[in-house]
Protein backbone atom coordinates (compact mmCIF):
# COMPACT_ATOMS: atom_id res chain seq x y z
CA UNK A 1 0.00 0.00 0.00
CA UNK A 2 1.23 3.65 -0.97
CA UNK A 3 0.17 6.89 0.80
CA UNK A 4 0.43 10.26 -0.76
CA UNK A 5 1.16 12.68 1.50
CA UNK A 6 0.56 15.83 -0.92
CA UNK A 7 -0.01 16.42 -4.13
CA UNK A 8 3.24 17.85 -4.89
CA UNK A 9 4.99 15.73 -2.45
CA UNK A 10 6.03 11.41 -3.43
CA UNK A 11 4.32 8.39 -2.24
CA UNK A 12 5.78 7.07 1.00
CA UNK A 13 5.16 3.84 2.25
CA UNK A 14 3.05 4.45 5.38
CA UNK A 15 4.76 4.56 8.74
CA UNK A 16 5.43 1.01 10.83
CA UNK A 17 4.10 1.54 14.46
CA UNK A 18 6.22 2.80 17.26
CA UNK A 19 5.88 4.13 20.32
CA UNK A 20 6.90 7.44 21.12
CA UNK A 21 6.91 8.24 17.54
CA UNK A 22 6.83 11.72 15.93
CA UNK A 23 7.08 10.11 12.19
CA UNK A 24 9.96 12.35 11.07
CA UNK A 25 10.33 10.07 8.54
CA UNK A 26 12.77 7.83 8.98
CA UNK A 27 10.59 4.61 9.39
CA UNK A 28 9.11 5.72 5.88
CA UNK A 29 12.35 5.25 4.95
CA UNK A 30 14.59 2.44 2.38
CA UNK A 31 15.72 1.61 5.75
CA UNK A 32 13.35 2.07 8.64
CA UNK A 33 15.74 0.25 11.18
CA UNK A 34 17.90 3.33 11.34
CA UNK A 35 15.04 4.32 13.93
CA UNK A 36 17.28 2.54 16.40
CA UNK A 37 20.35 4.73 16.52
CA UNK A 38 18.44 8.04 14.61
CA UNK A 39 15.54 8.59 17.13
CA UNK A 40 15.27 10.68 19.92
CA UNK A 41 13.01 9.03 21.89
CA UNK A 42 15.25 6.17 21.88
CA UNK A 43 18.51 7.02 23.19
CA UNK A 44 19.89 10.21 22.51
CA UNK A 45 23.79 11.16 23.29
CA UNK A 46 23.02 15.41 22.87
CA UNK A 47 26.71 15.73 23.97
CA UNK A 48 27.84 13.76 21.62
CA UNK A 49 25.57 15.45 18.72
CA UNK A 50 26.57 18.83 19.48
CA UNK A 51 30.42 17.87 19.66
CA UNK A 52 29.59 16.88 16.08
CA UNK A 53 27.66 19.39 14.41
CA UNK A 54 29.08 22.68 16.77
CA UNK A 55 32.69 21.24 17.69
CA UNK A 56 31.73 21.76 21.31
CA UNK A 57 29.18 20.66 23.68
CA UNK A 58 27.20 22.99 25.63
CA UNK A 59 29.31 24.55 28.34
CA UNK A 60 26.85 25.08 31.94
CA UNK A 61 29.53 27.79 32.98
CA UNK A 62 28.85 30.10 29.33
CA UNK A 63 25.45 32.13 29.81
CA UNK A 64 22.48 30.53 29.10
CA UNK A 65 23.94 27.10 27.17
CA UNK A 66 22.55 25.08 29.91
CA UNK A 67 19.11 26.25 29.19
CA UNK A 68 19.25 27.06 25.10
CA UNK A 69 22.49 24.66 23.88
CA UNK A 70 25.72 25.97 21.92
CA UNK A 71 24.94 29.11 20.29
CA UNK A 72 27.94 32.34 18.90
CA UNK A 73 24.82 34.71 19.02
CA UNK A 74 21.59 35.54 20.50
CA UNK A 75 19.50 38.35 19.09
CA UNK A 76 16.00 39.59 18.87
CA UNK A 77 15.03 40.46 15.19
CA UNK A 78 12.39 41.39 12.63
CA UNK A 79 12.49 41.26 8.75
CA UNK A 80 11.99 44.73 7.68
CA UNK A 81 9.32 44.53 5.53
CA UNK A 82 7.42 41.38 7.28
CA UNK A 83 6.51 38.63 4.77
CA UNK A 84 2.44 38.36 4.12
CA UNK A 85 1.13 35.46 5.66
CA UNK A 86 3.98 34.58 7.26
CA UNK A 87 4.18 33.63 11.46
CA UNK A 88 5.80 36.71 12.72
CA UNK A 89 7.76 38.58 9.86
CA UNK A 90 9.00 35.71 7.62
CA UNK A 91 13.10 34.75 8.49
CA UNK A 92 12.69 31.60 8.25
CA UNK A 93 11.49 31.22 4.88
CA UNK A 94 13.11 34.27 3.25
CA UNK A 95 16.71 32.62 4.73
CA UNK A 96 15.15 29.61 3.10
CA UNK A 97 14.29 32.19 0.03
CA UNK A 98 17.71 33.47 -0.05
CA UNK A 99 19.80 30.10 -0.39
CA UNK A 100 17.64 29.11 -3.69
CA UNK A 101 18.18 32.42 -5.26
CA UNK A 102 22.01 32.48 -4.29
CA UNK A 103 21.96 28.79 -5.95
CA UNK A 104 23.65 28.06 -2.27
CA UNK A 105 21.42 24.78 -2.39
CA UNK A 106 19.54 23.05 -5.23
CA UNK A 107 16.46 22.40 -2.56
CA UNK A 108 14.88 23.34 0.73
CA UNK A 109 13.16 20.30 2.56
CA UNK A 110 10.18 22.06 4.62
CA UNK A 111 6.36 22.15 5.49
CA UNK A 112 3.14 23.45 3.11
CA UNK A 113 -0.32 23.20 4.02
CA UNK A 114 -2.86 20.22 2.73
CA UNK A 115 -4.49 21.83 -0.09
CA UNK A 116 -7.97 20.72 1.71
CA UNK A 117 -6.53 21.62 5.14
CA UNK A 118 -4.26 24.77 5.75
CA UNK A 119 -3.81 23.34 8.97
CA UNK A 120 -2.37 20.28 8.40
CA UNK A 121 1.16 19.69 7.39
CA UNK A 122 2.61 17.85 4.17
CA UNK A 123 6.48 17.52 3.22
CA UNK A 124 7.63 19.57 0.02
CA UNK A 125 10.90 19.57 -1.72
CA UNK A 126 10.77 23.12 -2.89
CA UNK A 127 13.66 23.99 -5.75
CA UNK A 128 12.42 27.61 -6.97
CA UNK A 129 12.36 30.18 -4.50
CA UNK A 130 9.23 31.83 -5.49
CA UNK A 131 7.92 28.43 -3.96
CA UNK A 132 8.60 29.58 -0.59
CA UNK A 133 5.92 31.81 -0.57
CA UNK A 134 3.54 29.07 -0.46
CA UNK A 135 4.92 27.42 2.80
CA UNK A 136 4.53 30.26 4.74
CA UNK A 137 3.13 30.15 8.55
CA UNK A 138 2.07 27.74 11.41
CA UNK A 139 1.12 23.90 10.40
CA UNK A 140 -0.17 21.83 13.73
CA UNK A 141 0.57 17.95 13.15
CA UNK A 142 3.29 15.40 11.74
CA UNK A 143 4.99 14.99 8.73
CA UNK A 144 7.36 12.50 7.89
CA UNK A 145 9.72 15.23 6.67
CA UNK A 146 12.59 12.88 6.27
CA UNK A 147 11.17 10.43 4.26
CA UNK A 148 12.03 13.28 1.38
CA UNK A 149 16.02 12.90 1.78
CA UNK A 150 16.41 9.94 -0.43
CA UNK A 151 14.09 11.18 -2.94
CA UNK A 152 16.21 14.44 -2.90
CA UNK A 153 19.30 12.61 -3.18
CA UNK A 154 18.27 10.73 -6.50
CA UNK A 155 16.37 13.66 -8.30
CA UNK A 156 20.45 14.79 -8.31
CA UNK A 157 20.31 17.29 -4.98
CA UNK A 158 23.88 17.81 -3.68
CA UNK A 159 23.08 20.82 -1.58
CA UNK A 160 19.80 21.47 0.44
CA UNK A 161 18.40 23.08 3.19
CA UNK A 162 16.17 21.72 5.68
CA UNK A 163 13.50 23.65 8.41
CA UNK A 164 12.79 21.25 10.86
CA UNK A 165 11.54 21.00 14.50
CA UNK A 166 13.79 19.37 16.76
CA UNK A 167 13.17 15.39 16.57
CA UNK A 168 13.31 15.99 13.17
CA UNK A 169 17.13 17.43 12.78
CA UNK A 170 17.60 15.54 15.65
CA UNK A 171 17.20 12.58 13.63
CA UNK A 172 18.44 14.52 10.28
CA UNK A 173 21.95 14.69 12.02
CA UNK A 174 22.40 11.04 13.21
CA UNK A 175 22.11 9.96 9.38
CA UNK A 176 23.87 13.27 8.09
CA UNK A 177 27.17 11.25 7.16
CA UNK A 178 25.66 8.89 5.19
CA UNK A 179 23.34 10.92 3.39
CA UNK A 180 26.31 12.17 0.61
CA UNK A 181 25.40 15.69 0.63
CA UNK A 182 28.07 18.00 -0.27
CA UNK A 183 26.05 20.67 1.46
CA UNK A 184 23.55 20.91 4.02
CA UNK A 185 22.21 23.74 5.83
CA UNK A 186 19.95 23.11 9.09
CA UNK A 187 17.21 26.29 10.06
CA UNK A 188 15.74 25.14 12.98
CA UNK A 189 12.78 26.15 14.57
CA UNK A 190 11.58 25.41 18.76
CA UNK A 191 9.12 23.03 19.35
CA UNK A 192 7.08 22.37 22.81
CA UNK A 193 4.10 20.67 22.21
CA UNK A 194 2.59 19.57 18.93
CA UNK A 195 -0.58 17.12 18.58
CA UNK A 196 -2.32 15.61 15.47
CA UNK A 197 -3.89 17.81 12.95
CA UNK A 198 -7.64 16.59 13.95
CA UNK A 199 -7.06 17.12 17.98
CA UNK A 200 -5.86 20.80 16.88
CA UNK A 201 -9.44 21.44 15.16
CA UNK A 202 -11.12 20.29 18.57
CA UNK A 203 -8.97 22.98 19.62
CA UNK A 204 -10.13 25.76 17.09
CA UNK A 205 -13.63 25.42 17.98
CA UNK A 206 -13.20 25.55 21.61
CA UNK A 207 -12.14 28.86 20.91
CA UNK A 208 -13.87 30.27 18.42
CA UNK A 209 -17.94 29.62 17.35
CA UNK A 210 -16.19 29.67 13.55
CA UNK A 211 -13.24 27.40 13.62
CA UNK A 212 -13.25 27.36 10.07
CA UNK A 213 -12.75 31.04 9.91
CA UNK A 214 -9.63 30.96 12.26
CA UNK A 215 -6.85 31.64 9.45
CA UNK A 216 -3.67 32.33 12.26
CA UNK A 217 -2.69 31.67 15.51
CA UNK A 218 0.31 32.39 17.74
CA UNK A 219 1.31 31.87 21.70
CA UNK A 220 2.52 35.13 21.86
CA UNK A 221 5.45 35.87 24.79
CA UNK A 222 2.90 38.52 26.16
CA UNK A 223 1.52 35.71 27.89
CA UNK A 224 -1.59 35.69 25.17
CA UNK A 225 -2.43 34.00 22.16
CA UNK A 226 -3.58 35.75 18.88
CA UNK A 227 -6.26 34.51 16.92
CA UNK A 228 -6.72 36.28 13.24
CA UNK A 229 -10.03 35.50 11.04
CA UNK A 230 -10.81 35.63 7.45
CA UNK A 231 -12.68 38.58 7.88
CA UNK A 232 -9.68 40.61 8.86
CA UNK A 233 -10.65 40.76 12.93
CA UNK A 234 -7.86 40.00 15.47
CA UNK A 235 -8.06 38.20 19.10
CA UNK A 236 -6.04 38.37 22.01
CA UNK A 237 -6.91 35.83 24.91
CA UNK A 238 -4.90 35.59 27.78
CA UNK A 239 -3.02 32.10 28.40
CA UNK A 240 -4.90 31.71 31.44
CA UNK A 241 -8.25 32.15 29.79
CA UNK A 242 -7.42 29.28 27.40
CA UNK A 243 -9.86 26.01 27.95
CA UNK A 244 -6.97 23.67 28.57
CA UNK A 245 -8.99 21.78 31.31
CA UNK A 246 -11.54 20.81 28.33
CA UNK A 247 -9.10 19.27 26.26
CA UNK A 248 -9.26 15.77 25.56
CA UNK A 249 -6.56 13.86 27.92
CA UNK A 250 -4.52 12.86 25.33
CA UNK A 251 -3.86 15.72 23.18
CA UNK A 252 -0.56 16.25 23.78
CA UNK A 253 1.29 13.13 22.65
CA UNK A 254 3.70 11.70 25.04
CA UNK A 255 6.53 12.13 22.68
CA UNK A 256 5.85 16.15 23.49
CA UNK A 257 5.64 15.63 27.26
CA UNK A 258 9.27 13.71 27.25
CA UNK A 259 10.70 16.18 24.74
CA UNK A 260 14.32 17.36 25.80
CA UNK A 261 15.23 19.85 23.24
CA UNK A 262 12.64 22.56 23.02
CA UNK A 263 15.48 25.07 21.37
CA UNK A 264 16.45 22.78 18.53
CA UNK A 265 19.93 22.48 19.69
CA UNK A 266 21.21 20.83 16.53
CA UNK A 267 20.32 23.37 14.08
CA UNK A 268 22.87 25.88 12.59
CA UNK A 269 20.47 28.51 13.95
CA UNK A 270 17.09 28.46 15.71
CA UNK A 271 14.46 30.86 14.77
CA UNK A 272 11.94 31.24 17.30
CA UNK A 273 10.15 33.70 19.60
CA UNK A 274 10.04 33.12 23.33
CA UNK A 275 12.82 35.30 24.30
CA UNK A 276 12.08 38.06 21.31
CA UNK A 277 9.47 39.86 23.16
CA UNK A 278 7.56 40.49 20.10
CA UNK A 279 10.24 40.23 18.19
CA UNK A 280 11.72 37.27 16.50
CA UNK A 281 14.41 35.16 18.42
CA UNK A 282 17.56 34.23 16.42
CA UNK A 283 20.27 31.68 18.00
CA UNK A 284 23.18 32.10 16.32
CA UNK A 285 24.74 28.34 16.88
CA UNK A 286 28.07 28.01 14.10
CA UNK A 287 29.68 29.43 11.58
CA UNK A 288 26.88 28.07 9.20
CA UNK A 289 24.43 29.85 10.87
CA UNK A 290 26.15 32.84 10.85
CA UNK A 291 26.38 32.55 7.15
CA UNK A 292 22.48 31.87 6.85
CA UNK A 293 21.52 35.03 9.08
CA UNK A 294 24.30 37.00 7.31
CA UNK A 295 21.92 36.23 3.65
CA UNK A 296 19.84 38.43 4.74
CA UNK A 297 22.30 41.70 5.53
CA UNK A 298 19.95 45.19 5.82
CA UNK A 299 16.80 43.46 5.55
CA UNK A 300 16.94 42.52 9.29
CA UNK A 301 16.55 44.80 11.86
CA UNK A 302 18.34 43.46 14.82
CA UNK A 303 18.68 44.18 18.82
CA UNK A 304 20.30 42.94 21.92
CA UNK A 305 17.74 40.39 23.97
CA UNK A 306 16.53 41.37 27.57
CA UNK A 307 15.60 40.29 30.76
CA UNK A 308 12.81 40.78 33.06
CA UNK A 309 10.85 39.27 35.58
CA UNK A 310 11.38 36.01 37.86
CA UNK A 311 10.44 32.86 36.57
CA UNK A 312 11.01 30.52 39.85
CA UNK A 313 7.05 30.86 41.09
CA UNK A 314 6.07 30.32 37.14
CA UNK A 315 8.18 27.09 37.57
CA UNK A 316 6.69 25.60 40.73
CA UNK A 317 3.14 26.42 40.01
CA UNK A 318 3.88 24.37 36.43
CA UNK A 319 5.55 21.72 38.41
CA UNK A 320 2.11 21.15 40.85
CA UNK A 321 -0.01 21.12 37.79
CA UNK A 322 2.40 18.76 36.10
CA UNK A 323 2.73 16.07 39.43
CA UNK A 324 -1.24 16.05 39.30
CA UNK A 325 -1.56 15.31 35.40
CA UNK A 326 1.38 13.04 35.56
CA UNK A 327 -0.53 11.16 38.71
CA UNK A 328 -3.86 11.11 36.24
CA UNK A 329 -5.55 13.68 38.50
CA UNK A 330 -7.73 16.03 36.60
CA UNK A 331 -6.12 20.01 36.57
CA UNK A 332 -7.72 22.29 38.96
CA UNK A 333 -9.68 25.29 37.67
CA UNK A 334 -8.59 29.19 38.30
CA UNK A 335 -12.19 30.55 39.75
CA UNK A 336 -13.20 32.88 36.58
CA UNK A 337 -12.09 36.38 38.42
CA UNK A 338 -8.64 35.33 39.55
CA UNK A 339 -7.90 33.75 35.62
CA UNK A 340 -9.14 37.25 34.65
CA UNK A 341 -6.83 38.92 37.35
CA UNK A 342 -3.88 36.89 36.76
CA UNK A 343 -3.76 37.75 33.24
CA UNK A 344 -3.89 41.12 33.83
CA UNK A 345 -1.03 40.91 35.90
CA UNK A 346 1.61 38.10 34.50
CA UNK A 347 2.40 40.60 31.25
CA UNK A 348 3.32 42.67 33.73
CA UNK A 349 5.22 41.37 36.35
CA UNK A 350 5.87 37.49 35.34
CA UNK A 351 8.77 36.15 33.57
CA UNK A 352 9.95 38.38 30.12
CA UNK A 353 12.22 37.90 27.31
CA UNK A 354 15.32 35.29 28.30
CA UNK A 355 13.50 34.90 31.40
CA UNK A 356 10.43 34.03 29.59
CA UNK A 357 12.31 31.40 27.51
CA UNK A 358 14.45 30.03 30.79
CA UNK A 359 10.84 29.38 32.45
CA UNK A 360 9.74 27.21 29.24
CA UNK A 361 12.78 25.42 28.97
CA UNK A 362 12.68 24.51 33.00
CA UNK A 363 9.19 23.53 32.54
CA UNK A 364 10.03 21.06 29.54
CA UNK A 365 12.21 19.56 31.49
CA UNK A 366 10.15 18.93 34.49
CA UNK A 367 7.68 17.89 32.37
CA UNK A 368 10.27 14.75 30.68
CA UNK A 369 11.09 13.74 34.49
CA UNK A 370 7.81 13.79 35.87
CA UNK A 371 5.65 12.11 32.90
CA UNK A 372 8.67 9.30 32.13
CA UNK A 373 8.98 8.42 35.61
CA UNK A 374 4.92 7.72 35.23
CA UNK A 375 4.50 6.38 32.00
CA UNK A 376 8.23 5.07 31.01
CA UNK A 377 10.11 4.60 33.78
CA UNK A 378 12.89 1.91 32.48
CA UNK A 379 13.21 4.52 29.53
CA UNK A 380 14.43 7.50 32.17
CA UNK A 381 18.02 6.50 31.90
CA UNK A 382 18.58 6.55 28.29
CA UNK A 383 16.47 9.28 27.05
CA UNK A 384 16.96 11.87 29.94
CA UNK A 385 20.53 14.07 29.39
CA UNK A 386 22.50 15.11 32.44
CA UNK A 387 21.57 18.73 31.45
CA UNK A 388 17.99 18.12 31.57
CA UNK A 389 18.73 16.71 35.85
CA UNK A 390 20.65 20.38 35.91
CA UNK A 391 17.54 22.11 35.05
CA UNK A 392 15.16 20.40 37.53
CA UNK A 393 17.61 20.14 40.22
CA UNK A 394 16.67 23.78 41.65
CA UNK A 395 13.15 22.82 42.33
CA UNK A 396 13.73 19.56 44.18
CA UNK A 397 13.99 17.27 41.55
CA UNK A 398 16.14 14.64 41.65
CA UNK A 399 17.08 10.98 39.97
CA UNK A 400 16.26 8.35 42.05
CA UNK A 401 17.82 4.72 42.24
CA UNK A 402 18.03 3.46 38.04
CA UNK A 403 16.88 6.62 36.48
CA UNK A 404 20.44 7.25 35.45
CA UNK A 405 23.31 5.59 33.79
CA UNK A 406 25.12 5.61 37.26
CA UNK A 407 24.76 7.09 39.83
CA UNK A 408 27.44 10.05 39.97
CA UNK A 409 24.96 13.28 41.63
CA UNK A 410 24.10 16.17 39.20
CA UNK A 411 25.12 19.37 39.81
CA UNK A 412 23.00 22.20 40.79
CA UNK A 413 23.77 25.17 37.97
Amino acid sequence: MIERTSPAAPAFAPAPPRSLCTDCGISRSSDPKRCGTACQFIKPDYPAMEVKVHGRARDAARGDELFFGPFTRMVKARLRPPLPGAQWSGITSRIAERLLESGAVDAVLTIAPDPDDRWRPVPVLITRAADMAGVRGMRMGYAPLLALLEPARAAGHRRIAVIGIPCQVYALRRIEAELGFERLYVIGTPCSDNTTTAHFHEFLALLSDEPETITYLEFRADYHVELRFADGRRRAIPFLQLPLADLRPDFFPMTCKTCVDYTNVLADVTVGYMAGEGDQWLIVRNARGDELVGLLSDELVMAPLASHGKRASAVKGFIVNTERAAGGLPLQRMPGFMRRVMGWLMPRVGPRGLEFARARVEMKAVETVLHLRRAHPRRMKAMIPDHVWALVAPYGIEPQPGERPDDQAVGTP
